[in-house]
């Protein structure tokens, strides 16, 4: 049975709708983002061939891993990319206000960012009460260097009205010891955080281990 033979009740938009998100497989989602296959493989097949995909490269997944399946096109590409971009940079519901203690608090929120090949400088903004409003990706670099402006890190934390600001970088190579450069960083964004009213409370690296480093 393909997908047009499929009753309404199962195809995988209806499926959401009457049944919620969770109710679909992998293929199924897919499917219900990208919307129609192609006159060789329906909408779920297309998803069961996309899945198998983001199972290898995850968060890494790029336009021209996706336009190597059979079928695939650049808009198709883009849907997905854009839906795992959104995914990650919203926190799942049990991290919702969640409060900050100690900066092993901060990992759940940037794991997707931990075995990237390249650098990413993210912050984390918080309330008074130390609790978690948004986590803003503000760059990220190539290999190993990422460049980082005052204005992109405390634009964000401004417009969340943060009493505070936690940074958090990745390091790919593994090594989370910090470079002079992140420490040059770090003290200047610290002064301006100073300046502005919006501490800056730690500065985080991690990377693709089980460890974190503290600046």
């Amino acid at each position: 049975m393909n997908l047009k033979e499929t009753p309404d009740i199962d195809r995988p938009r209806e499926k959401l709708i009457s049944r919620g998100a969770s109710s679909l497989e992998l293929e199924e989602l897919i499917a219900a983002i990208i919307g129609r296959g192609t006159a060789r493989y329906d909408a779920v097949q297309m998803g069961k061939m996309i899945g198998k995909v983001l199972m290898v490269y995850a968060y890494e997944t790029n336009v021209r891993d996706l336009l190597a399946i059979p079928g695939m096109g650049e808009a198709k590409a883009c849907q997905i990319l854009a839906s795992l971009e959104l995914a990650r940079r919203f926190p799942p519901p049990r991290m919702r206000k969640a409060v900050i203690r100690t900066p092993q608090d901060v990992l759940p929120f940037v794991t997707q960012y931990r075995y990237d090949s390249q650098e990413n400088f993210l912050t984390v903004t918080l309330t008074g009460a130390h609790e978690v409003i948004n986590v803003r990706h503000i760059t990220k670099g190539i290999l190993d260097t990422c460049q980082v402006h005052p204005r992109e890190v405390f634009a964000g934390a401004i417009e969340d009205r943060a009493s505070s600001v936690i940074l958090v970088h990745n390091h790919p190579s593994g090594n989370l010891d910090p470079s002079r450069h992140d420490l040059l960083m770090t003290e200047e964004l610290k002064k301006c955080g100073e300046i502005l009213g919006i501490p800056i409370l730690d500065h985080i690296i991690v990377g693709p281990i089980d460890d974190y480093q503290c600046i």
